[in-house]
C-alpha cells in the first residue's frame, strides 16, 4: 500500500487535477464508484486504479481487465480527490472527446455550452444529455473543461455515454450544425418561442449561454429562433443546466411521439394505392367486354383515367420510397430551381376531367422555388389531394409570395374541416380505416419540406383551410 502523498505515482495523478497536466498529457481523473463503473463499461481502458483497500466488486472487475490496481492510505487518496469524504476509488482516463467534423452527419438533438463556466453545471448536462438521448454535447466558447473532476463528477460517467466536444469555436459550432440541417435553437429567458409551442421532433441543436450573461449576440444571430422557457412562478430564471434538461428532455419527447412504424407506413401506401388500381382495371374491363359499344367521347374519357390512375399509382410508389427514406433519416432532395406555374397546370388538367374535382386556379405570378419539380409535384399533390378532402366549398386557390428569406407556396379552399385530433394529425402516417384522404401523402410533403431547410404546415383561418410551403430563397 501506498502512504505517503508525496509518493511518485501519486504525485503524477495529483497533477491531473490541474487543467494545463490534462491538456498536456490527455488522460483525466475518474473519482467515484458509479464514474469508474461506466469507465470499466463504456470508456477506454483506464490506464490504472487507485483504491483505499475497501474490498469492491470493481476491483475484481478492473483487475480481469488487465487494469493495474494500486492501493492508498486515506492521506494518499485524499491527494487525488476534492471530495470532504472521499470514495476510495480514482482512475485514471485517457481523453474520450472528439473534433467537432467527426460529430456524426445525422444527429436528432445535440447540446452546445457557449463560456459555460460552472462545472456542476456542464456535469449535469452531460448528465440531462446522456438521459434525453442527445447526440453530442459541445464545450464551446471558453466553456469549463469537461475532464474538470466536478465536471466528470456531477455527470455521473455520462462522460462516457454522450458523444462530447472540447474546446471549440462557438461560432464554428453553430455553423456546422446548421450546414448538417439542424434547426438551431438560442435559449434566452425573453426568447420570441415558447419552448412548448415549436416542433423539436427534427434535428435540433439549443445554445447555452453562460450562467451571468447568456449568450452573446452574435451567436444569437446565427440561430434560427430565440427559445424561452415559460415559467409560472416568480423566479427570475433557470440555471443553464436546469434549461437545458427541460429543453432536451421536450426534444426527445416530441421525437417518441413522432416515432413511426415503417409498418403503418407500408400499410398506408397500400391503402392508397388500391383505388388508382381498382378504377384502372374496371375501366380496362369495360371497354375491354365493350367493344364498339362505346362512343369515342366515352373511350377517351376512360383511356384518360386509366392513364391518370397510372400516374396516381406512380406518385404513390414514389411516396412510399420516399416515406421509407424519411423514417430511417436519409431523405436527400437536390436544390435545383422549378417553376411553379406549370406544374399547377398539370392538377389543373386533371381537374377538368374529372367533374368531381374543384377547380385548381393558380394564382401565382411566374414564380420559381427551390426544389426539383418531381418533388413540388409530390407537395402540390398532397395539399391538393388535402382541399379536396378536408375543405369542400369553392375552388382550389394556389398562391404565391416572398419575403426576404423564402418563397411561400399556399394552397386555399374554403369550408375547411378540422380532422379529429387536430391539423397535425394530418401530417402523421395512418394505417387503413383512419379517415379521408391519402395516408401518408402530407408526412411525405412535410418530409420534402424539411429536407430542403423549408417547413409544410396547415392553419385554419376564417374558415379557409391553408396548406403552406415555405421553402429558402
Amino acid at each position: 500500500m501506498i502512504t505517503s502523498p508525496r509518493n511518485p505515482k501519486v504525485a503524477a495523478a495529483a497533477k491531473l487535477l490541474k487543467r494545463s497536466s490534462r491538456d498536456s498529457e490527455r488522460r483525466f481523473l475518474v473519482e467515484g464508484a458509479q464514474a469508474v463503473r461506466e469507465a470499466l463499461a463504456y470508456g477506454p481502458p483506464l490506464e490504472v486504479l487507485f483504491h483505499t483497500g475497501v474490498e469492491d466488486p470493481l476491483l475484481t472487475e478492473a483487475a480481469s481487465a488487465g487494469i493495474p490496481l494500486e492501493a492508498l492510505s486515506p492521506e494518499a487518496m485524499a491527494r487525488l480527490t476534492a471530495t470532504v469524504t472521499p470514495q476510495g476509488l480514482v482512475g485514471i482516463s485517457p481523453f474520450v472527446d472528439v473534433e467537432l467534423e467527426d460529430l456524426p452527419s445525422e444527429m436528432s438533438c445535440i447540446a452546445v455550452l457557449c463560456a459555460g463556466r460552472d462545472p456542476g453545471n456542464a456535469g449535469t448536462v452531460l448528465r440531462s444529455a446522456d438521459a434525453a438521448g442527445a447526440d453530442a454535447v459541445v464545450f464551446a466558447g471558453g466553456s469549463v473543461d469537461p475532464y474538470n473532476p466536478k465536471t466528470v463528477r456531477a455527470s455521473a460517467g455520462s462522460l462516457f455515454h454522450v458523444t462530447t466536444v472540447r474546446e471549440a469555436d462557438a461560432t464554428s459550432a453553430v455553423q456546422a450544425m446548421k450546414a448538417r440541417g439542424m434547426r438551431v435553437y438560442a435559449t434566452a429567458a425573453a426568447g420570441d418561442d415558447d419552448l412548448y409551442s415549436l416542433d423539436l421532433s427534427r434535428s435540433s441543436a439549443f445554445l447555452f449561454g453562460n450562467e451571468a450573461w447568456g449568450l452573446p449576440g452574435e451567436l444569437v444571430a446565427l440561430a434560427d429562433a430565440t427559445v424561452r422557457i415559460q415559467m409560472v412562478g416568480r423566479a427570475e430564471s433557470l440555471n443553464m443546466a436546469s434549461a437545458a434538461t427541460l429543453c432536451l428532455f421536450e426534444s426527445a419527447r416530441q421525437r417518441a411521439a413522432r416515432a413511426i412504424s415503417i409498418d403503418t407506413v407500408i400499410a398506408g401506401a397500400a391503402h392508397d394505392i388500391r383505388s388508382p388500381l381498382t378504377a384502372a382495371r374496371n375501366f380496362a374491363t369495360v371497354l375491354l367486354n365493350a367493344g364498339d359499344g362505346i362512343g369515342l367521347e366515352d373511350r377517351e374519357a376512360m383511356l384518360r383515367g386509366i392513364i391518370h390512375d397510372s400516374e396516381e399509382t406512380d406518385r404513390i410508389l414514389t411516396q412510399l420510397i420516399d416515406a421509407a427514406l424519411i423514417v430511417g433519416g436519409r431523405l436527400k432532395v437536390e436544390r435545383s430551381t422549378s417553376p411553379v406555374g406549370p406544374v399547377v397546370a398539370t392538377f389543373a388538367e386533371n381537374a377538368r376531367w374529372d367533374p368531381d374535382h374543384p377547380r385548381v386556379v393558380w394564382r401565382g405570378a411566374d414564380a420559381s422555388i427551390r426544389a426539383e419539380a418531381s418533388a413540388l409535384k409530390l407537395i402540390l399533390a398532397a395539399f391538393v389531394e388535402t382541399a379536396v378532402w378536408w375543405a369542400r366549398e369553392g375552388d382550389i386557390d394556389v398562391l404565391e409570395s416572398e419575403t426576404a428569406d423564402s418563397t411561400i407556396i399556399e394552397v386555399v379552399r374554403g369550408g375547411a374541416i378540422e380532422p379529429e385530433g387536430g391539423l397535425e394529425t394530418l401530417f402523421v402516417p395512418r394505417r387503413p380505416g383512419t379517415g379521408s384522404g391519402s395516408k401518408i401523402g402530407m408526412f411525405v410533403a412535410r418530409g420534402i419540406a424539411e429536407a430542403l431547410g423549408g417547413s409544410a404546415s396547415a392553419t385554419i383561418d376564417g374558415g379557409k383551410l391553408r396548406l403552406t410551403l415555405d421553402l429558402p430563397r
